[in-house]
Parts: C-alpha cells; structure tokens; sequence
C-alpha cells in the first residue's frame, strides 16, 4: 500500500508482490543489503523503483549460490570482477557436484551389497569407509576381509586409484572372488588416459575368471603394456588368440620369458602348437638381429611338440656357435 509517492510502496506490499518475506527484507535492511530510500508523507520507509529492482538483483545472484556478502560487493564494489565471481561460482558448483556424486555412487554401493538390516548396512559402510583410509594397511585389511562382503564394483573402484602395491595385490584378489559379478569398470577403465588406470585394469582382469572376452578385445590395444598383459593371461589359459601377440614380444624382448611360457601352454593344448613351433623356429633361423635369434631359441624351450624339438636339432648346427650351444643345451636338459 502506497501513501502519495509514485511508485513507492511499503515493506509489506512489496513482500507480497515480489515473493520475498518481510523477514527477509528487514535482514536485508539491516545488513545494508536493500534499504528503502523514501518516507512517505506519514514518515513510513518505503521501497522506491530502484530499491525493487536492486531486490530482484539480490534475489537473481541467491539463485546462482552466493553469498549475502558476496552479493554486496558485486552490486557495490565497482573494482569487483564479473568473470572472476562466475569462475569461483563454477568451481563451487564442479566440488558440489563431485561430491554429491561420491555420495550417490557410495549409496548404491551399500544398496548393491543387499543389505537386509542397520547392522549390515553399518557393517558395509565400515567396510567402504576403510577402502578410503589414508593408511595403506587399513586399505588392504579392508580388501583382505571384504571379499564376498563390498561390491564388485566398489572393490574395483578402489582397485583403479590404488598406487600401493600390497594393497593393489589384495584388491586383485578379493576381486577374483566376485564371481560372476559385473566389473564393468574395470573393462571401462581399460580405455582411461592415465596409462597407470589402464595397467591396473588389465592386471585385474587377467587374475579375475571369466573376463576372457575383454581380454581377448585388449589383444588390440593401443597401450602396449595392456596387450601384453592380456596376451600373458590369454595364453597362460591355454587360449591361442594370444598367441601372435605373444610371439611378438619374444621378437621383441617385451616379457619374451613370460610369452614362452604362455606360448608353452597354448602349443601344449591346441593344434597350432606346430604352427608356433615353425614360427619361432624361422625366428631363430632367419633373423639377422642375435638378440632376437636367442630369444627364439631360448622359447622353443617351452613348446612341448616334435615341431619344436626338430628346430632345436636343426639350430643345435647354426654356424653361430652361440645359438647352437644354446640349441643344443636345451635339447640336453630335455633328453633327461
């Protein structure tokens, strides 16, 4: 209600229209936020057309998340910096957002362990709480004691941040007793552009049963170091999808010991082990690096067929007196 002044208009009567409680406009009044600036003609304070709109302008930075204080410098300081207010408002707002992430992911966590009563539910949160501890030993206590308790996901979550080894190693265990449950970010993680996120992915997955397709799928890989953990734990299985991979990193040097063994099982379990034999054997033969050719030699050591065995007697003759005694060595700890 007005009282003669064009436009003014009494604390209440501006409540009512601008959705702001007198409550409010008094605190405003007295933080010196938005005062009114007339009197009517009985000395009542009344709201002029500027001090409505300065409400308005109050009521629009609230809705962005500011301060009271805040607000008072930018609508008063004229130094103050528009860009440099919108900057900080977005990184309070990427925090907030993280961790109300954080909270929903722990939530579903705790809701995909089943809880059926407080005690379990307070059991689980413990269990994730330790997860996050700051002490390495709480984390891998955690790990350790968890399987079968905290979800797949929760432990491979853990798993893809952890840098201690020891508890990375517990991790990958308790992991492999989730059996059959979904690690959904462990294959997701594979594709991660920290290289450290990727290698501990792999590394999961080939200590996990049943995640031969993901496996399988990193055979092609652009990280190295995930090809050849894939390959290792392919081949270790007996499966002879690795096996080019494999023979690649004996050329290669890249874990050559460790790709015998492998190509050792699959030549062991599968008809291209004379395939492998032949192949490692026309290393051996025709290379012209020695690096190489020994390696070669050294990994027909591990293949159990005739074909194998033949390159070895062939090599035990090489004009390079080298690869022949490695050649023939190997064929005299096999004849006993």
């Amino acid at each position: 209600m007005t009282d003669g002044t064009d436009g003014a208009m009494q604390i209440g009567e501006v409540a009512r229209r601008s959705g702001v409680s007198a409550r409010m406009l008094r605190h405003y009044d007295a933080l010196g936020l938005v005062r009114p600036s007339q009197r009517s003609s009985s000395g009542y304070r009344e709201y002029s057309d500027d001090d409505i709109r300065r409400i308005f302008h109050v009521e629009s930075l609230r809705s962005l998340g500011l301060s009271l204080k805040e607000i008072g410098r930018a609508l008063d300081d004229p130094s103050f910096a528009p860009e440099r207010l919108v900057a900080d408002m977005i990184a309070r707002s990427r925090e907030r957002i993280r961790l109300e992430t954080e909270l929903l992911e722990r939530l579903r966590q705790v809701a995909a362990a089943g809880p059926t009563d407080w005690e379990q539910v307070l059991g689980v949160v413990g269990l994730l709480s330790r997860l996050d501890s700051v002490a390495p030993a709480a984390r891998q206590l955690a790990a350790l004691t968890g399987a079968g308790r905290a979800p797949a996901d929760a432990l491979a979550q853990a798993l893809l941040k952890e840098e201690s080894t020891n508890v990375a190693g517990a991790l990958r265990w308790a992991l492999a007793q989730a059996d059959g449950e979904d690690l959904a970010p462990l294959v997701e993680a594979l594709d991660s552009a920290d290289p450290a996120v990727r290698h501990r992915a792999a590394l999961a997955l080939a200590e996990v049963p049943g995640q031969d397709g993901p496996l399988r799928a990193a055979l092609d890989h652009d990280d190295g170091a995930v090809r050849i953990v894939a390959a290792v734990a392919l081949g270790g299985r007996g499966d002879a999808a690795a096996a080019p991979q494999l023979l690649r990193m004996v050329r290669d040097g890249e874990k050559d010991v460790d790709a015998a063994e492998s190509l050792g099982v699959i030549a062991a379990a599968d008809p291209a082990g004379e395939t492998i034999s032949a192949e490692l054997g026309a290393l051996a033969r025709d290379s012209g690096d020695y690096p190489v050719r020994q390696r070669a030699v050294q990994a027909l050591a591990e293949i159990p067929t005739a074909g194998a065995e033949e390159a070895l007697r062939e090599l035990a003759g090489d004009a390079d007196a080298r690869i022949a005694g490695t050649a023939a060595f190997i064929l005299r700890r096999t004849a006993r």
